[in-house]
């Protein structure tokens, strides 16, 4: 897709130097919105915990309606109230909402509309126990709605925003200078492998060394890397010989590589291209062309939405209405919020008891809570 935008290539440079770097996300997320043509980019992250929306880094956004937002309408918007849908898949508020429903609120009536936005383009990075990732990008009446040429281009980035949001997770350098990347890496708590695009083995850093001789995950065959699980292996030899080609081409391939050992603990691979951007400090010190990044799992566990909406057979209304007697309050607040008539929200709170069993919005409360341990019964 890059002759189709010929920018692109240089856009994938930033996700993935940001990915080091994480003051250069404001840069990444001005461009990809050029690229969508949206006004405000934003890479934020849900907190089920919390119960709201955080804005990590965004481009474009008016900073008065930024505090706004923190101080109170990240709990309000679509975001916070609605499901998420599959990790990569990018959607609209109408999948999130019905739009009319969406404009009667107070997320659009008191903030949105102000600033001129009629929809948001939402694509999901990744999920745990305690909320998600995702990349948003905010059109305004000029661009009118998401259409399907903005979804294809958030498409083309979003594997690679998800790649550079992963790693910057393990990373942790804690905003260091991605310059700093090839001095420090016998101090990461993590192994780090960096290989050519034939997936020859040019350096390992000491925890790299260890793993490679206890020969669990991955073992040295001559001079190449390779992972002991056939699968992953043949995955990860494609992964590293598409960074050798550029960041553009690889893609979707390898965002998480699944890693087992004897004593069945999990780990889990990622793969960064070192082919350009500020990363080739990297490839220029050691002839490297990917970055292997090797960590135990965290264990994930679906958002307590989910697994109460599966339970107990609860519609996408009835799932917000739940939710927002748990974060917002009472009937009236409740409605004020999503924008409807106090009686339709009586109706759905009524439905609620029914299908869970309870008689009290108390008792949802509860009910809520219970689901907050993965372990709860």
């Amino acid at each position: 897709m890059c002759h189709e935008h010929p920018r692109l290539d240089d856009i994938i440079a930033r996700i993935y130097d940001a990915a080091l770097d994480s003051m250069l996300w404001p840069g990444a997320l001005e461009a990809i919105a050029e690229l969508v043509n949206g006004q405000v980019g934003g890479l934020l992250v849900k907190d089920q915990v919390h119960k709201c929306v955080n804005a990590r880094w965004h481009s474009g956004a008016d900073p008065h309606y930024m505090q706004l937002y923190e101080q109170t309408y990240s709990q309000l918007g679509p975001v916070a109230t609605s499901l998420f849908c599959d990790v990569g898949r990018v959607v609209g508020i109408p999948d999130l909402m019905p739009y009319k429903q969406f404009c009667q609120g107070r997320f659009y009536q008191e903030w949105a509309r102000p600033q001129g936005w009629v929809d948001v383009a939402v694509a999901v990075l990744d999920k745990t126990q305690d909320g998600c990732a995702y990349l948003s990008m905010a059109r305004d009446e000029s661009s009118g709605m998401v259409d399907d040429e903005m979804r294809r281009r958030m498409a083309l980035v979003a594997p690679h925003v998800q790649r550079a949001v992963l790693i910057g997770k393990t990373i942790d350098f804690q905003q260091a200078a991605a310059a700093t990347f090839t001095e420090i890496l016998d101090d990461l708590s993590f192994g780090l492998f960096l290989v050519d695009a034939r997936g020859s083995l040019v350096h390992a850093n000491a925890v790299g060394h260890e793993m490679l001789a206890v020969g669990d995950l991955l073992r040295a065959a001559g001079s190449r890397l390779i992972a002991v699980d056939a699968q992953v292996d043949q995955a990860l030899r494609e992964t590293v010989a598409a960074a050798g080609h550029g960041d553009g081409d690889i893609g979707t391939r390898g965002i998480a590589l699944p890693l087992t050992a004897h004593n069945d603990q999990r780990y889990v691979a990622h793969v960064l291209p070192l082919t350009s951007g500020a990363r080739q400090s990297a490839r220029a010190t050691y002839a490297a062309t990917a970055a292997l990044f090797v960590r135990k799992a965290a264990m994930e566990y679906p958002s307590r939405a989910e697994i109460i909406g599966k339970t107990y057979h609860l519609t996408p209304a009835e799932l917000r209405v739940l939710f927002g007697i748990v974060q917002i309050g009472g009937v009236p607040e409740v409605a004020a919020a999503l924008g409807v008539a106090d009686a339709t929200i009586k109706t759905h709170v009524s439905r609620l008891f029914e299908k869970t069993g309870t008689g009290r919005q108390a008792d949802l409360v509860r009910l809520v809570a219970g689901f907050s341990m993965p372990l709860a019964s």
